[in-house]
This record gives structure tokens, sequence and C-alpha cells, in this order.
């Protein structure tokens, strides 16, 4: 009687094993749909950020351009006094330049958690533009319907040293392998951020949202909204864009 009871537990423990295995190799193959829409070899997007103070709101419009997930340019175009601000992301490293001071400054270190324009977005935020898949261990833990959409809700954990946000909670669209919600927590399992995606459209083989709401929990107001108005994917970008001589050109 002992004995069946052993191989009956043995049994259970085997198709638990068996059953997490396959919900692990489920999760990651739906993230690497989702990088597949969110990544593309290069990017040049237009967007406006909107950031909503007590009184009023204020809109920065900008152009982006990445190649893969290391490197970034960004130059603001509007309101005049951001005009002429330049960002360059090179792996892990991040210099500004300023064209009213002429100067160009390279951020490290809790300079990188300081607010981007004064919107909910810090810099390290854009720092950690990296394919989930690569940095994160994934597991489905529920099925919800979420704003009349089916969904996955997936647990991510940090499986690299040094990420700003050790774990995320996502809401991913079944049919289309795009996030529409996200909860952003640090290592003490404190929720930090938040985030809400819509008005996704279909450009070219993928899907991806258009509009983005960031949330900083620990501040109070509407969050900021980051509207993309154009962009393309795969398109060919100067190398100098990806060069220090960009800033003060």
């Amino acid at each position: 009687m002992k004995k069946r009871h052993i191989i009956n537990f043995l049994s259970f423990l085997m198709s638990f094993h068996l059953f997490a295995q396959k919900s692990s190799e489920q999760a990651l193959k739906i993230i690497e749909k989702i990088d597949k829409n969110m990544f593309a070899k290069t990017q040049v997007v237009t967007s406006e950020m909107v950031v909503y103070g007590k009184r009023k709101k204020r809109i920065i419009k900008s152009r982006g351009y990445s190649k893969g997930v290391e490197n970034n340019y960004t130059e603001y175009l509007f309101p005049e006094r951001e005009k002429g601000t330049k960002m360059l992301k090179l792996g892990n490293r991040l210099w500004i330049y300023s064209p009213y001071t002429d100067r160009t400054i390279q951020l490290s270190g809790h300079l990188l958690r300081q607010s981007v324009m004064g919107s909910d977005l810090s810099y390290e935020d854009m720092m950690e533009e990296r394919k989930l898949s690569e940095i994160y261990t994934a597991n489905i833990i529920g099925n919800e319907v979420y704003n009349e959409v089916e969904v996955w809700v997936m647990e991510l954990i940090a499986k690299v040293e040094g990420l700003a946000y050790h774990k995320r909670t996502i809401w991913i669209d079944k049919n289309k392998y795009v996030p529409l919600k996200e909860n952003l927590f640090a290592k003490s399992g404190t929720l930090l951020k938040s985030t809400t995606f819509s008005d996704v459209k279909r450009i070219d083989s993928r899907w991806f949202p258009m509009k983005m709401n960031y949330k900083d929990v620990l501040k109070s107001g509407n969050g900021t909204d980051f509207i993309i108005l154009d962009i393309s994917f795969d398109t060919q970008i100067p190398d100098n864009y990806f060069s220090k001589n960009i800033l003060k050109r």
C-alpha cells in the first residue's frame, strides 16, 4: 500500500514537472512573438510626449532613430525651449546635449533615475529597451478578458543583474501578441510603475501600439502619454546617427 502511494506521488511530481516545463516553453514562445512585434533592425519614430501637470499639460515632440536594441539617437523638435536637445544611447552609455549650454554630459548611476523632461519616464527606462526574452524568464499565471480582449497574464522575473524592474506582470493580447497593460516591480515587490498600451495598429507584418501611458505610481497625476505620430521599420539609417559627433552637428 505504501509502495503504491510512493509511485502515485512520483507520478504526480513527474506530471507536474512536465506541465510546468510545457507552460514555460509556451510562455517563452509568446514573449518571443512580442519581441518580434515590438523590435526591428531599425526604427524611425516621430512622437509626442504629453506630460500632465497639476494645472496644465506640456507637449514635447521628438524624432528618434534606433538600431537594434543597443543604439538610439533622439532629437527634440518642440517646444522651442527643448528644440535642439539631443540624446544618444550606445549600449549602456547615455549622453545628452543641450544647445543652450552647448555642452554634452554623460548620465550614469543615480542620475539615470531622474525624470525625462518632467515626465513619468526616467532615463533608466530608456536604457532598458531590450528584448524581454533575453532578460526575463516568463510564466503564464492566468487567462482573462481585458478591455474586451482575451489576454494571457504573464509574470516575468529578471534573469540578469542590474535591471530597473526585477518583476513585470503583463497582460498580452492572445491574437496580436502585443502588451496591453504592464505593472513594473522592484526586487522588494513594491509596485513602481504601470503602463497601458492602446491604439494597436497593423504596420507591415507586425502589430504595434501607437499610444502608451506611463504612470509612476509613487507620483500623483495622470501619468505621461507617449503618442506615435509616424513610425517606420527596417529603414536605412546613416551610421553617423550613432556617433557622438551627431550631438553637436
